[in-house]
């Protein structure tokens, strides 16, 4: 498996190239592939080549936003001929080109999204225009959220979403999401899996500064179908993780009766690279089957010494009366890019329908 930079491949540029050319008699294909290839870039990463990708494009392109937009959508026609062609993500510099150049130009710059959009996502493209033109911009996007063409309807929902990992967050509407409800509304029963997904992220994002709106709006869609049944539970996933009590409740997660016991750390002192091993008993000691939402939090020690909790689902299933069930699991502790790891004393704790437990220590080691 090669690098994600690897999609700038010469290869790449080629083929881009003749389909430019085929609809830009003026564009000169060997002098855009020696203007990308200059500037050191085999040392750029990803996204280095990406923004270095729209800028030298730029210099090829008419000067007129508007035009150059209209040339892009023939472009992308011209690209969708070619059925090796499937708008992947070597493609995103076009959303980045409308967020870099298109800026002033709301009107043809709202245009050009619904076209590229339905080619390559535009959703991180999409937020300085929120953040600039606020209640007009989210004014297109609802309207975005009753098109026809699924992507559409899902840049909707993910590029109005408030806080969308590794993109810009939106202030405005992390304070106050009332705006973009319309858009939710008007998605929650999408027959489109794609979209509703974005939905729950959505709300998800939402529940995380403004819980009470989120869990109006499960009272309000509840039982509506199963569709929006999981809508619910996907968005909420953020409160069921807090143990936020009214939507433990919702979902009647009680922690009546349910005993944790022989909670024990089989491997209290772990390497860095290996795996954490522990096991407890969970026993169901009411007289009726209860449904119950298990996880575990682990409290990693970081870089200043303080402890950060990160909960881990296991399992939400229902557990017949006087049920006692073994639980085992490995919690890894190799390498990922993600996450720094730091030697000391961490600790551990199982969470039962939202009631946390008394943690336990173990030492992570070189």
């Amino acid at each position: 498996m090669g690098l994600i930079k690897d999609i700038y491949s010469l290869s790449f540029y080629e083929n881009f190239s003749q389909a430019v050319a085929e609809v830009h008699p003026e564009f000169n294909k060997q002098k855009f592939i020696k203007a990308i290839y200059e500037d050191d870039f085999e040392k750029k990463e990803w996204k280095e080549r990406m923004k270095h990708t729209t800028v030298v494009f730029r210099q090829f392109m008419p000067e007129n936003f508007r035009e150059a937009a209209v040339l892009i959508d023939k472009i992308i026609k011209n690209l969708k001929k070619n059925k090796s062609v499937n708008g992947g993500l070597e493609y995103i510099f076009f959303a980045d080109y409308i967020e870099m150049y298109g800026l002033d130009d709301f009107e043809n710059s709202a245009k050009a999204f619904l076209i590229i959009t339905q080619f390559i996502s535009c959703e991180f493209a999409v937020r300085p225009f929120i953040l600039k033109y606020k209640e007009k911009m989210i004014d297109e996007i609802t309207k975005w959220s009753l098109h026809e063409n699924h992507h559409v309807r899902r840049l909707a929902s993910e590029g109005s979403r408030p806080r969308l990992p590794w993109a810009m967050a939106i202030p405005f509407l992390k304070k106050d999401p009332s705006s973009i409800l319309p858009i939710l509304e008007n998605l929650k029963n999408d027959p489109s899996e794609y979209v509703r997904r974005s939905v729950a992220n959505n709300l998800n994002d939402i529940a995380k500064d403004n819980p009470h709106v989120v869990l109006e709006i499960a009272s309000k869609w509840k039982g509506h179908t199963k569709e929006t049944d999981g809508i619910i539970k996907h968005g909420c996933r953020t409160l069921l993780k807090q143990g936020h009590p009214e939507i433990l409740s919702y979902y009647g997660l009680k922690n009546t009766n349910i005993e944790l016991s022989s909670f024990e750390i089989k491997t209290p002192t772990v390497k860095i690279g290996d795996y954490l091993q522990f096991h407890f008993h969970l026993t169901n000691k009411n007289e009726e089957p209860k449904t119950v939402r298990l996880e575990y939090a682990v409290y990693y020690k970081k870089a200043k010494g303080h402890l950060a909790k990160k909960v881990f689902k296991i399992s939400e299933k229902i557990y017949l009366p006087n049920q006692l069930t073994k639980i085992e699991r490995n919690q890894s502790f190799k390498l990922i890019t993600t996450r720094v790891f730091h030697i000391g004393t961490h600790q551990l704790s199982i969470i039962i329908n939202g009631k946390e437990s008394d943690p336990l220590e173990f030492e992570l080691i070189n």
